[in-house]
């Protein structure tokens, strides 16, 4: 696995909006914070671009990614926002320039298309982490924007886990991969789905229906996702619904009952996903669960 070059002071972090669109007030707290810890913020015009609810065209959004992309001045990526959008970009994307000179892709939700894109296809490790529109003048001491730092310069992450009665706290170690549940399910038979053989995979999501978590979990045993992982690591599941005639579920009840026959850790209260705590991982590298003093703490690492 490729690691990009860990920033520096005086780096640079161009702000992307892949997907939904943005307005300037909604990154000014994150451009000011990044400003006040050492580091040069890069974006042009093109990153308040409009078309409806997306970031400006497909072809205005491919072409500035694309231009950041083959940036030698900047050393990371950081999308402003989820949202929708940026599966309808992927494939126009040319990553040849980034293959030879990678820097940091970083975000969460809608963004796991190109964690799980350049992790198949690039080896290359990504960032999953709070993002910009999430950053205020009041939160940039939090957990979720100081792991996004210490992710960033190469700080070690390593986070205690709550118990949960529906977990299986077991010891693990392996490459992480995976993201929010809903572009998972929606990537599976295409260019940017992913191999979870032998892997720790991660899920996390939001603002679905409770039968929707259980069509979508059913996808991923039905297609092989989970015949073969080395653990499951849940995070947030919030802002769920349910239908006049109940489902008869939790999320986290639906997951484990999806795992109920597979003989794995299962590791929920993972703290990343929709909501403020929003701990960075670093996608594609190693992480590790293990007990000590009495609690169990996974870490994110960047070596085998």
């Amino acid at each position: 696995m490729i690691i990009p070059p860990y920033l520096k002071p005086g780096d640079t972090v161009a702000f992307a909006a892949p997907a939904r669109k943005i307005s300037k007030a909604e990154i000014l707290p994150a451009e000011r914070w990044l400003q006040s810890v050492g580091f040069n913020v890069f974006y042009d015009d093109r990153l308040f671009a409009e078309e409806h609810q997306f970031a400006g065209s497909d072809e205005v959004r491919t072409r500035y990614f694309q231009d950041l992309l083959d940036n030698d001045n900047i050393r990371a990526i950081w999308c402003v926002r989820g949202g929708y959008g940026s599966a309808r970009i992927i494939d126009q994307l040319d990553f040849s320039h980034f293959r030879e000179h990678p820097k940091w892709i970083c975000g969460y939700s809608d963004i796991t298309v190109f964690h799980n894109h350049i992790q198949q296809h690039l080896q290359t490790a990504t960032l999953h982490a709070t993002m910009p529109i999430n950053v205020t003048e009041e939160n940039t001491q939090s957990p979720a924007v100081q792991s996004f730092l210490a992710a960033l310069t190469g700080k070690t992450l390593s986070y205690d886990i709550a118990p949960h009665p529906l977990s299986r706290q077991r010891e693990f170690s392996g490459i992480l991969t995976g993201g929010n549940l809903s572009m998972l399910y929606s990537l599976i038979g295409s260019p940017s789905d992913i191999d979870t053989s032998e892997k720790v995979l991660f899920i996390e999501d939001l603002d679905e229906y409770l039968y929707h978590i259980d069509r979508m979990m059913l996808n991923l045993r039905r297609s092989g996702k989970l015949a073969n992982i080395k653990a499951l690591l849940v995070g947030h599941l919030s802002d769920m619904h349910d239908n006049t005639i109940p489902f008869g579920k939790t999320a986290e009840e639906v997951v484990a009952d999806h795992c109920r026959d597979l003989n794995i850790p299962l590791i929920f209260n993972v703290p990343a996903g929709h909501l403020p705590d929003n701990r960075a991982f670093r996608m594609g590298c190693k992480i590790e669960g293990l007990f000590k003093d009495n609690k169990f703490i996974i870490n994110s690492l960047d070596h085998e």
